[in-house]
């Protein structure tokens, strides 16, 4: 018999960091929750990232996924906010991880494809796309209809032969 997996899908960001929570039984998709964990603009980036910290540590703590979804940091021309990105990222993974959670981590252009069905889009597509799929989904940001992607991109592929026998493989 199949159980349901709660699955937090992370779009990790400095300013904000958008999380989505689904739930999955085979093919079945629920929305749970969404949201998005702020940092203070004015405050000290050691500050910022322990804003972000404590705000996805609560959540995860309130929601109790079973598994976790982050996408990967994509470079960008400015090498400051890409570094930044990149340690906003380090925390998105090491929240979940630090729970115990598996973290897997997907392309902003593989969500794009589980969600849109091309690997390019924008976030209004990708919104639109997510309220499909989860018609009862609501969100307070961009980044949060981003998440939820994440976490039904992560929803598809664990579903994948190759996804499960590497899970196998983790576990042994």
């Amino acid at each position: 018999m199949r159980e349901t997996i709660r699955i937090i899908g992370i779009d990790p960001g400095l300013q904000r960091t958008g999380w989505g929570i689904i739930e999955s039984l085979g093919n079945s998709l629920r929305f749970v929750a969404s949201g998005t964990v702020r940092s203070d603009s004015k405050a000290a980036l050691a500050s910022r990232l322990c804003q972000l910290h404590d705000g996805l540590a609560d959540v995860l703590h309130r929601e109790m996924p079973h598994e976790a979804a982050v996408e990967a940091t994509f470079v960008n021309k400015d090498a400051t906010a890409t570094l930044k990105l990149g340690q906003a990222r380090g925390i998105a993974m090491l929240v979940p991880a630090r729970a115990g959670l598996a973290v897997a981590e997907y392309s902003p252009n593989a969500v794009k494809k589980a969600v849109i069905g091309v690997g390019h889009g924008d976030k209004k597509q990708i919104a639109m796309m997510v309220k499909v799929l989860l018609p009862k989904a609501g969100f307070d940001t961009a980044d949060a209809a981003d998440a939820l992607a994440i976490a039904i991109c992560h929803a598809h592929h664990r579903q994948s032969p190759a996804y499960r026998l590497a899970a196998l493989a983790a576990q042994a």
